[in-house]
C-alpha cells in the first residue's frame, strides 16, 4: 500500500528533520504579514559568528541523517558571515539551504556565493502572479521583479528553488495564475503557507476555516502537475488521505466532502491552465507531506539564540547560548508535550487524524494562547470520513 504521508526516517523524539535558524530580523521589505516584524539594521545581541559556528555544531551533532539546516531571516543576506557560515555548516555534514528576501541583494553574484559555499536550495516568496499585487503584500516596489530575477538566476547558477506562497484574502483568487507561473518557471516545490496572525500577521488577513479547506483541496489537484505542499496547514495530510481513497473508488468528491464554492472556482482555473499548456499529470505524487509539526520535527532558533517549536509560535523552551539545542529539543517540557499527541485537545485530541496531522499547533497558540488546543482553521468533525475501514488500513501502514 502506497504511504501518502511521508515519516522522518528517525524518531522525531531524538533529532528533528528540519532546522530553521533566523539569522537576522534585519530586512529591506516591510512584509504585511511578517512573522519577525523586519528592521532594517542587524540586531547587537543576534548570535555572533562563533556563536553561530556552535550551533552549528549541536545541529551536526543530531546524527545522521542530517536535519536539513535552513538559514533565514529577516534576509540572511544582511549578515556580513552568511557565505562562511554557510560553508562551516556544510562542511561539518549539514545539508544547507537559503531562505533570501526578493531585494536587490538576491542577485546571481551573492546567488553563486551561496551555491559555492556548500548550499543546495533556496526558497523564494511569490504572493501572486503580477508584480502590482506582490508589492503592494511586501510593501517595497520593485520586490516581484527582483524575486523573479533571482529564481532566474538561481537556477542558472545550479541551486533548486522552493516557492513559497502566502495564502491570504488578498491573494485567494489569484492562486490559480501563481500556479502557472510556478510551473512555468519549474520550481522544485510550491509551498502554499496559511497565515499564523503573530508579528505582522493579522486575523483579518486569514481567509476564513471553509476557504482554506478548499484551498487544501485545491492544493491536492496541484499536487497532480507539480511539486507541492502546505506550511501550518498540517489538516492537508487528512485531505490527501480522503481524497487518494475516494479516488480510489473512482468516485466524485463532492458526495462525500463539503466543497466550498472557492474550491470549483480554484479549480476551474486550474483546468483552465491545464488544458491551455497541455499539461499532463505526473506518473504519481512523488513528494507528500513530510509529518512533522512545531516542536516534532521541527525547530527554530531565534536571531538572539532562543529556541522555539516553530517560527510561528513565540514560546521560548531555552536559549543556545546556555544550553545545547539537542538538550533543548529532547527533553524540554515544551517540546514533549508538543510531541505526546494524547495531550491533544478538543476535535484534534478526538480525531482519527490525529497521528498524522495533529493541527498547526502554532496556530492554536495564536488564536487561544494553549499550544495544544484544538486546530480551530480546521472543518472537519471526526468520524465523518465515510469510509473508515480504509482509513483505517492506511493509518496502520504507516505505523
Amino acid at each position: 500500500m502506497k504511504t501518502l504521508i511521508r515519516q522522518p526516517q528517525n524518531s522525531r523524539n531524538e533529532r528533528p528533520f528540519m532546522i530553521i535558524w533566523e539569522t537576522t530580523q534585519a530586512c529591506d521589505l516591510a512584509c504585511r504579514h511578517c512573522r519577525a516584524e523586519a528592521q532594517p539594521l542587524l540586531h547587537p545581541n543576534s548570535l555572533s559568528t562563533e556563536q553561530a559556528k556552535r550551533l552549528l555544531e549541536q545541529a551536526a551533532s543530531f546524527g545522521k541523517p542530517s536535519p536539513i539546516f535552513i538559514f533565514t531571516g529577516g534576509d540572511p543576506f544582511k549578515r556580513p558571515d552568511l557565505f562562511e557560515l554557510v560553508k562551516y555548516g556544510s562542511d561539518i555534514g549539514l545539508a544547507t539551504a537559503v531562505s533570501p528576501s526578493g531585494t536587490p541583494l538576491l542577485n546571481r553574484d551573492n546567488l553563486q556565493k551561496i551555491k559555492d559555499a556548500g548550499a543546495k536550495a533556496i526558497s523564494l516568496s511569490i504572493d501572486a502572479s503580477n508584480a502590482t499585487r506582490h508589492d503592494d503584500f511586501r510593501r517595497v516596489q520593485g520586490s516581484f521583479d527582483w524575486t523573479v530575477n533571482g529564481w532566474k538566476a538561481a537556477r542558472e547558477v545550479g541551486l533548486k528553488v522552493q516557492i513559497n506562497t502566502t495564502v491570504t484574502r488578498y491573494n485567494l483568487h489569484d492562486l490559480p495564475r501563481v500556479f502557472k507561473l510556478v510551473q512555468e518557471m519549474k520550481a522544485m516545490t510550491w509551498s502554499l503557507f496559511f497565515l499564523v496572525p503573530t508579528g505582522r500577521g493579522q486575523a483579518e488577513d486569514e481567509v476564513s476555516p471553509a476557504e482554506y479547506e478548499a484551498v487544501m483541496h485545491f492544493l491536492y489537484d496541484v499536487s497532480k502537475y507539480i511539486s507541492a505542499k502546505p506550511t501550518e496547514g498540517h489538516h492537508y495530510k487528512r485531505v490527501v488521505l480522503q481524497r487518494s481513497i475516494i479516488e480510489e473508488k473512482g468516485l466524485p468528491p463532492e458526495d462525500y466532502i463539503s466543497l466550498h464554492p472557492i474550491y470549483y472556482e480554484l479549480k476551474a482555473g486550474l483546468d483552465k491552465i491545464v488544458a491551455e499548456k497541455g499539461l499532463q499529470p505526473r506518473e504519481q505524487i512523488r513528494r507528500t507531506p513530510m509529518h512533522i509539526n512545531a516542536g516534532n520535527g521541527f525547530v527554530f532558533i531565534s536571531h538572539l539564540g532562543e529556541v522555539f517549536p516553530s517560527g510561528f509560535m513565540p514560546v521560548t523552551a531555552g536559549s543556545v547560548k546556555e544550553k545545547s539545542l539537542v538538550d533543548i529539543y529532547r527533553h524540554s517540557d515544551l517540546f514533549r508535550t508538543l510531541r505526546d499527541p494524547a495531550k491533544l485537545e478538543g476535535r484534534c485530541g478526538l480525531c482519527e487524524f490525529r497521528d498524522v496531522c495533529g493541527g498547526s499547533r502554532s496556530r492554536a497558540y495564536a488564536v487561544t494562547g494553549r499550544p495544544m488546543a484544538e486546530e480551530p482553521f480546521c472543518t472537519y468533525e471526526p468520524g465523518t470520513f465515510p469510509f473508515q475501514a480504509e482509513l483505517g488500513e492506511r493509518l496502520a501502514a504507516m505505523g
